[in-house]
């Protein structure tokens, strides 16, 4: 195996330990800004319903790379909250699609919007310009990382 050198190291454990933390900072935002208090994996699988929009639970399951079982606990919890509604689908009786109710469309969007204006206010307030410019071409170089 090629030798990885200690910066690249360094970059990688930094660069997680970070956006570990900036994840969990704009996902305690959001969850401020609503009374129900839904775990990071119920705010996933809403937000992936709200992206796939009418999908079946497997479906879900395998785009969030979690068991059905898993899924299935998952999206009772959001059906308890009133968050998804569950409908026969109509080219398979036997499977049912998951969509979000207007309270989910609702928290979705919401907290999209809660953390884009947080952060959005977070670069303006703590940042200069020219710092910001910097993270620009920072996050340029690291969309490679999300290249195949």
């Amino acid at each position: 195996m090629e030798h990885i050198s200690d910066s690249a190291v360094r970059t990688a454990r930094d660069l997680r330990v970070v956006f570990s933390r900036l994840r969990r900072r704009i996902r305690e935002v959001a969850r401020d800004e609503d009374s129900r208090v839904l775990t990071p994996s119920q705010e996933s699988a809403l937000t992936l319903v709200g992206k796939h929009g009418a999908a079946t639970a497997s479906a879900l399951a395998a785009a969030e790379g979690v068991r059905p079982q898993s899924m299935a606990t998952t999206l009772a919890a959001l059906d308890r909250h009133g968050l998804i509604r569950r409908a026969p689908d109509p080219d398979d009786g036997r499977r049912q699609l998951v969509t979000l109710t207007e309270a989910g469309r609702a928290r979705v969007e919401g907290n999209r919007q809660v953390r884009e204006e947080w952060l959005a206010r977070a670069f303006q307030d703590r940042y200069t310009e020219a710092e910001r410019k910097t993270v620009l071409e920072a996050l340029a170089l690291l969309e490679r990382l999300s290249q195949p």
